[in-house]
């Protein structure tokens, strides 16, 4: 134990010029890990051996490691840290292929971009593919207009990075022609077994009567499920290792029978692989490297590998995180859709939703969701929030991003009008961006009466000196208000200062505001605002950052 002790804390003080007692144990535990039962023991070793060694030079260090462990003196290779995020193992640049493959049977919404936000920067981080796959094989749960609204979104979250955009409905006769290359193998099996009956026979371990009908016969009940059989009267199954200790894994279905109308391809196919089956078939022929998403999809993931390997194919790395589970927010798209067509909201963009269409139309950068992303990162550790703090950290990252965007205006939503007594009545000249002085400047022309927010109304106490916001200084006389000066640093020197707050002449100009709630009201702000442009982003001074919509204003954070 001596001996170990020793070259670490020498190893330590050659290196940072003084010993680190944690560290040392650290290094100590790691070669000898039985001590882990004398931690004590060793903490007071490592502090007698530090002591006594103190007074070493750093070259008589050196000459003691070279006899009892020169390579300790041989610096580690820099590793240079490839990006924000964790490395994925057998990860090549420029070879990384990933992907995102929502199903178009509503909107994205927050939980996606999460998802999405950690495929694309990996993609990014490693110079690779991000690819996005419409899984839209279930032709009884698809939303037409998701395909329009999954795309504007997926380019919107990768700032219009999506290398390659694939349909499944697309891609039928490859999946036809896989399903029959298993069964040929004798992979593959058509079963016509009752639901309830098969369950029970793969509960037990056992294997049902269809699964050693021969592989001739196979191939014509194959053929049969494209025009013969009824839906629901067989299922294409592949054929696996029937006492597997996970149920999900023997015998499951790769393809079935659906008669539903598909939005696109109306009635051609009757015949629809499982999700499992389209999925490892795509992964492959797209070039998957790696497959990063919930762990609620490991099962599928072993599916996959299972297919993939039948086939002669290597999978792709599998990686999965865990769940991010909202206290008091529940997402149902199925709901969402319903509460649309009843009216309840104005679409998939109302304000009240937390789907990327809505954040989007407040004024969200997409940047922020990739930022949370990095921040929360993979892991497999699911992670409750609620929305309070999920919104802070999202709104924290956002403010980053639109607070150098954003110029600054005056807006009163309840004024009250005043009148300063002697105040000047020259143009007010105020920075677009207080940091950033090449944006110019607006005019704000004073008038006689001025209005101010009623809530800072209440707060202007006599007997202090306030300020109207890069205008003048005054104060509160028997309800009068009566001008002081214009110089800031009379306020900033006051003895009773103050509160400073924003204002408006008379004539200015009516905006319209829609609230986070859904209710539009009636505000009143500078005349320059006039001419900011539709997706332009605001901040309006003291208040919250809003985005410019065709329709007024959208509120987004403070």
């Amino acid at each position: 134990m001596n001996e170990i002790i020793l070259k670490y804390v020498l190893k330590n003080q050659y290196e940072y010029g003084s010993v680190n007692p944690k560290a040392v144990l650290g290094m100590v535990l790691r070669e000898k890990p039985e001590l882990k039962k004398d931690v004590p023991l060793v903490l007071k070793e490592i502090e007698a051996v530090t002591a006594k060694n103190s007074s070493l030079s750093k070259k008589e260090i050196k000459s003691r490691l070279e006899k009892i462990d020169s390579s300790l003196l041989v610096p580690k290779k820099d590793h240079k840290k490839r990006g924000p995020l964790k490395e994925l193992p057998n990860a090549e640049v420029g070879k990384v292929v990933v992907r995102m493959a929502p199903s178009p049977s509503g909107a994205l919404h927050i939980g996606h971009a999460y998802g999405a936000s950690l495929n694309y920067e990996y993609a990014k981080m490693y110079k690779g593919k991000f690819i996005l796959r419409i899984e839209d094989t279930n032709p009884s749960n698809i939303y037409e207009p998701a395909y329009d609204l999954t795309q504007n979104d997926a380019k919107w979250l990768t700032e219009d990075h999506i290398d390659e955009v694939f349909l499944q409905s697309d891609r039928f006769g490859i999946y036809y022609d896989y399903a029959e290359k298993l069964v040929q193998m004798g992979k593959a099996y058509v079963c016509s077994c009752n639901p309830d009956e098969f369950r029970e026979l793969k509960r037990d371990k056992k294997e049902c009567p269809c699964r050693n009908v021969t592989i001739k016969e196979q191939q014509i009940l194959y053929a049969k499920m494209f025009g013969e059989f009824a839906e629901g009267e067989v299922i294409l199954r592949l054929k696996t290792n029937i006492k597997d200790k996970n149920p999900a894994m023997r015998d499951f279905g790769i393809m079935r029978i659906n008669e539903h109308i598909h939005p696109r391809t109306k009635t051609e196919h009757r015949v629809w692989p499982l999700m499992v089956f389209s999925v490892a078939i795509d992964d492959h022929e797209m070039g998957l490297t790696h497959v990063l998403n919930g762990k609620d999809q490991a099962d599928n993931a072993k599916k996959e590998s299972i297919i993939m390997e039948y086939l002669g194919w290597t999978p792709p790395v599998y990686k999965h995180w865990g769940f991010i589970n909202f206290t008091d927010l529940h997402i149902s798209k199925t709901k969402t859709k319903l509460a649309i067509e009843q009216g309840e909201f104005t679409g998939w963009d109302d304000i009240r939703l937390p789907y990327l269409a809505a954040l989007r139309r407040r004024g969200y950068q997409s940047g922020a969701f990739r930022k949370y992303a990095i921040e929360v990162g993979m892991s497999l550790n699911d992670k409750t929030v609620t929305q309070k703090e999920f919104w802070k950290m999202v709104n924290a990252f956002n403010k980053d991003i639109v607070e150098e965007k954003a110029n600054r205006y005056f807006m009163i939503e309840d004024p009250v009008e005043i009148e300063i007594e002697g105040a000047p009545l020259d143009k007010v000249k105020i920075d677009l961006h207080p940091n950033i002085k090449k944006r110019g400047t607006r005019t704000i022309s004073p008038t006689t009466k001025l209005f101010v927010e009623k809530a800072d109304f209440k707060k202007l106490a006599e007997g202090k000196i306030h300020r109207l916001m890069d205008y003048c200084n005054f104060e509160v006389k028997d309800t009068n208000f009566v001008f002081l000066s214009t110089n800031y640093e009379d306020y900033k020197n006051a003895h009773a200062k103050g509160h400073i707050i924003h204002w408006l002449p008379t004539k200015n100009t009516k905006v319209e505001l829609m609230k986070p709630n859904g209710k539009k009201m009636d505000v009143i702000a500078e005349s320059a605002i006039e001419k900011v442009k539709v997706n332009d982003i605001v901040q309006f001074e003291r208040k919250f950052f809003a985005r410019c919509d065709a329709e007024g204003f959208w509120y987004l954070h403070t």
